[in-house]
């Protein structure tokens, strides 16, 4: 398990894995590794020869008040947990080497149509961040498939589209998300989460179970389904910032056969996300 910190020797050993007509798989990720990071690898490797797993906390993804000094850095950790499963190569850059002109000024990929909308809208520049951070990671490894979670529903909207209109030649996998037995979607946030709070946070996943189930059934009452879940959450302790069933492919008004009901919502010092697709 090859561990490089610069992208000259990460570019090197992909060049001769393509040489070789090895198919090579990227699994992006901030580290604090927790199963459903592992899931992906897993699932990588079934997908290509050779994987390649990034370790950077991309501080161009973090707002203004958020916890990118405070964010878990377990780097010794993750490659203990990473050893069971054995990637090819594991990347793990300084800021300096990803973003080498600085922060200010930097070259930026927006993706307008998704950028200021629910996550985006809460979180400004986050996209912006991301679709940056993904952007050059995909150019440093070049990779055949890229693997992200369907957790993060809309980030992997926002991947999929600069990828297409980019041009950028790489397949892009969404993963599902792996949860507790309570429902709850594996976070490297979760570690937020009060004992108790914990407990309460399985209620995101049981509302939005309940209004796919709604939705499958039929009704297309979707105001009233939100409102309803939003109710119940803020009742439990949530603090909502959206709830909102929608168009899987675009995030537009909730048309057609597949939609998606997605939310975030603040319990204590956690913000939570989740999804569920649904087909009608």
């Amino acid at each position: 398990m090859q561990q490089i910190t610069k992208v000259k020797a990460l570019r090197s050993c992909v060049r001769d894995w393509h040489q070789q007509g090895q198919s090579v798989a990227l699994v992006p990720t901030m580290g604090n590794l927790h199963v459903g990071h592992l899931q992906l690898v897993k699932q990588a490797k079934e997908l290509a020869n050779k994987v390649v797993v990034s370790i950077f906390v991309n501080p161009t993804q973090f707002v203004a008040g958020e916890d990118f000094d405070t964010y878990p850095r377990t780097i010794e950790d993750d490659l203990v947990h990473l050893q069971g499963i054995e990637p090819d190569l594991i990347f793990i850059p300084d800021v300096d080497e990803v973003y080498p002109a600085g922060l200010e000024g930097e070259t930026q990929v927006l993706v307008p149509e998704l950028d200021g909308i629910f996550c985006g809208a809460f979180r400004p520049g986050h996209f912006t961040g991301v679709a940056t951070v993904v952007s050059k990671l995909l150019n440093m490894v070049q990779p055949d498939t890229a693997l992200f979670g369907n957790k993060d529903y809309q980030q992997l909207l926002v991947i999929k589209r600069l990828v297409t209109d980019l041009c950028i030649p790489v397949e892009i996998v969404g993963v599902e998300t792996v949860r507790e037995k309570s429902g709850l979607a594996l976070s490297s946030r979760n570690r937020y989460l009060s004992p108790q709070e914990k407990e309460v946070a399985a209620e995101l996943h049981q509302a939005l179970s309940g209004i796919a189930e709604a939705v499958k059934q039929g009704s297309e009452d979707y105001q009233r389904l939100e409102a309803d879940a939003i109710a119940h959450l803020e009742n439990k302790g949530f603090k909502t910032e959206y709830l909102s069933i929608r168009n899987a492919s675009n995030l537009g008004e909730p048309t057609g056969e597949e939609l998606v009901v997605l939310a975030a919502a603040w319990l204590g010092k956690a913000r939570l996300i989740d999804n569920i697709q649904i087909r009608r």
